[in-house]
């Protein structure tokens, strides 16, 4: 299976690899991207979205260009975030064959960058980088990037958004005579400035089919709450989709925070991403998600950048996106690698119009989502609320004689009886909460 590869250019060194990874079948930008690296001279920008095998599709083909009796570092790969980087690191040490003697190194943003600095020192071939530490290593001149032949910017439509003052400084340290590669899901006016003012005249313009693997798996719905149910819905669809895995994506780190601590508050597995915590707290929730130990990560759009894991169920939209390009990125992490994966919306009843906006623009087709009824919603609360008093820690302060006392009242009733009194007490309590706004309305009338 692996003479696929062979038939694109790829030398059996790598074939190797790729049989020992399982990989056995080119996707549509591997196909088209490989041989266009390895034969042509052109710059390229190659457009596909996420979950296409990008990575493969320039790390394949520059792996078996570097001339490793050159001691000089001749490719640079550069990415938007950390998780990113670090993903494109693995995957690249992953194909690399021992035979090949390629040397790669990762030099990121939030670690120290005292062993950076000294791993530079060794021979390197290949450096993988965010835009911060690297401009950083180029200001200290810890790093040497004007003999570079080959430049990669992968996920470049959230590079120029995110980092373009570190992007543009780090290519005037590039020499002129360099081959760039940029790799994008989307092509925004930002995208066709840079190509227009970096890249050379000649350009090889490369597009995946939209319905490549990765994609053509991804069930686009949306789902009208009204804000205050927004949050009851997302739960219900939670619990409905109990160990499930998958993203949920707020527009702002304040919003991720929110949400996480009232997913966290009924016991959901899940944890919080976004670019304020510290890289030590990122690293340890992405651990933790990429092992399964959660199922739920609440993200902002650039923290999620870099999650590569194949078996995210759903994808939803807390918040509608403000951009297209946003969109096709969110909706990228799920379906991958030829699985089948939902993105679902949650909007309000102002958002709906957008919904046909969308749909012509990135040429999908959504459909709604069925809302849950409010009996459900009152069932999965209750639900959620059983689990909370189930996962409570007993209180070892409680005295013994009051936990008697306490034991005595209740020590006639049966196990069901005790449930049914408990429920009892609960639909009680949680009626009189809901109807004291009318009263207080009542009460403000007269």
């Amino acid at each position: 299976m692996s003479q696929q590869f062979s038939s694109l250019g790829i030398n059996k060194a790598l074939q190797s690899s790729l049989a020992d990874l399982q990989i056995t079948v080119p996707t549509d930008i591997q196909e088209k991207a490989i041989p266009a690296i390895l034969n042509k001279t052109e710059d390229i920008v190659a457009i596909a979205k996420t979950g296409t095998g990008k990575t493969a599709a320039f790390g394949l083909p520059l792996l078996q260009l570097v001339d490793t009796v050159n001691t000089n570092i001749q490719v640079v790969i550069l990415a938007p975030t950390r998780e990113l980087g670090q993903q494109i690191f693995k995957n690249l040490q992953d194909f690399n064959a021992q035979s090949l003697q390629v040397s790669i190194a990762g030099v990121f943003g939030g670690i120290p960058i005292k062993p950076q600095i000294e791993r530079l020192k060794e021979t390197t071939h290949i450096v993988i980088a965010t835009p911060g530490r690297l401009a950083d290593l180029i200001e200290r001149n810890a790093i040497n990037v004007t003999k570079i032949i080959y430049f990669v910017l992968d996920e470049a439509d959230e590079m120029v958004s995110a980092h373009k003052e570190g992007v543009d400084a780090i290519i005037k340290s590039l020499p002129k005579a360099r081959r760039t590669l940029l790799f994008t899901a989307t092509m925004p006016g930002t995208i066709k400035q840079l190509v227009q003012n970096s890249l050379s005249k000649k350009v090889l313009t490369i597009e995946a089919d939209m319905t490549t693997v990765g994609h053509q798996g991804i069930d686009h719905q949306y789902v009208v709450v009204e804000p205050i149910e927004k949050l009851n819905v997302l739960m219900h669809f939670l619990n409905a989709n109990d160990g499930q895995r998958g993203i949920i994506f707020c527009k702002t780190k304040a919003a991720v925070n929110k949400l996480a601590k009232n997913l966290a508050k009924n016991k959901f597995s899940s944890g919080a991403l976004h670019g304020s915590l510290s890289q030590g707290i990122r690293d340890r929730i992405m651990n933790q998600f990429r092992a399964g130990h959660i199922n739920i990560l609440v993200a902002t759009d650039l923290a999620a950048r870099g999650i590569d894991v194949k078996d995210l169920a759903f994808v939803v939209n807390y918040h509608l996106p403000d951009t297209y390009d946003a969109y096709v990125h969110r909706s990228g992490r799920t379906a991958r690698a030829g699985a089948k994966g939902l993105a679902l919306s949650v909007i309000q009843q102002e958002e709906v119009q957008d919904i046909p906006e969308f749909e012509d623009e990135l040429g999908i087709t959504f459909k709604e989502y069925k809302k849950a009824d409010a009996q459900s919603i009152e069932e999965n609360n209750g639900l959620l609320w059983a689990k909370r008093i189930f996962k409570m820690k007993p209180n070892r302060e409680v005295s013994e004689e009051f936990k008697g006392k306490i034991k005595t009242i209740f020590h006639h009733l049966t196990k069901e009886e005790l449930v049914d009194k408990i429920l009892a007490n609960y639909i009680a309590e949680t009626k009189t909460i809901t109807e004291k706004p009318d009263v207080v309305k009542k009460k403000k009338k007269k």
